[in-house]
């Protein structure tokens, strides 16, 4: 089972549980993540700023990015506690839902995009490989850790609006902090890429508040186990329209390059990227995220604008 949806989460902190998927054909992609304690709220960030802390269950979000040859849909509409219920093995945020049924994880989605109003309504289905449990400090003090839950997944997604049916190997994890994520870290660049016969690689590069910083380099197998690797030389990727810095790590410093960039916003950017990894090329899932970016007021005076809140 995946870590509990209704663990404790402090004042102030977050947790949320991340999936995404390429389709087989390559023509769609889609990731999704649930919040309790939505990290990138401008809300919960100005709530924190006029009391010192706040109540994560007052800011639950669910985020669903749809990626095809037809565009793009974005939703995250963010809502309080009282259209929050949880239990161990589900979670419902407003008209969605994820819940655990022992085998897969069933999403249900009942959204409304932004900025310009449209729906995303269907089911997605996480089918693991295997679960994993073990957890993993970002930061010095262990205030921040990340469970790659299911590295190896298959992923089922049956739309209703849009209609779309499509499958694909996919990705599921979890993150939870007792703080915010901005408090420890500057930056980071994550990307996750399917290996042949199955297994999963994950890249993790952290910049700490602190100064110092730490490299993950991991390889999953489909029964389960997590296999540590040197991390490979950094390439450096091609700044985002917002001018966010991008990188990632290749065999022997061979060039890595953007494939397409899916999302680019003040401080965030999601990118299919094609390079070198262990031998293989690889298609990868990559990210990268200022919390430089995110603490200015210029960048969280935007977010409403694709993050709206709905107070009931």
């Amino acid at each position: 089972m995946p870590p509990p949806f209704d663990a404790e989460v402090p004042a102030g902190g977050y947790a949320w549980w991340y999936v995404d998927a390429l389709a087989d054909d390559g023509r769609h992609g889609i990731s999704l993540i649930a919040f309790v304690g939505s990290v990138f709220s401008p809300y919960y960030a100005w709530r924190r700023g006029r009391s010192g802390a706040a109540d994560p269950l007052d800011h639950c979000a669910l985020n669903v990015a749809l990626y095809g040859e037809r565009g793009r849909r974005w939703a995250m509409t963010e809502r309080g506690r009282a259209r929050v219920r949880r239990a161990p093995a589900s979670l419902a945020i407003g008209p969605s839902a994820l819940s655990w049924d022992g085998d897969a994880l069933a999403i249900a989605i009942d959204e409304i995009t932004a900025p310009l109003p449209g729906r995303i309504r269907g089911r997605v289905r996480v089918r693991p490989a295997a679960l994993g449990s073990r957890s993993f400090a970002l930061d010095a003090a262990g205030r921040h850790r990340w469970t790659p839950v299911a590295p190896c997944a298959r992923v089922e997604v049956a739309l209703e609006s849009p209609r779309l049916a499509w499958s694909g190997p996919g990705y599921f994890d979890a993150n939870t902090g007792d703080e915010p994520l901005e408090a420890a870290f500057r930056r980071w660049d994550w990307s996750r890429a399917a290996l042949a016969g199955g297994d999963a690689a994950v890249l993790y590069d952290v910049e700490r508040r602190d100064g110092t910083r730490l490299s993950l380099a991991l390889r999953f197998d489909r029964g389960g186990g997590a296999r540590p690797f040197a991390p490979p030389p950094r390439v450096g990727l091609p700044r985002t329209l917002w001018r966010v810095a991008r990188g990632t790590r290749a065999d022997d410093g061979r060039t890595a390059r953007v494939a397409r960039t899916l999302e680019d916003a003040p401080f965030y950017s999601r990118s299919v990227v094609r390079a070198q990894l262990l031998g293989e090329g690889v298609t990868a899932m990559h990210e990268s995220l200022s919390l430089d970016r995110f603490r200015s007021g210029w960048v969280r005076a935007l977010l409403p604008f694709r993050m709206p809140r709905v107070a009931r």
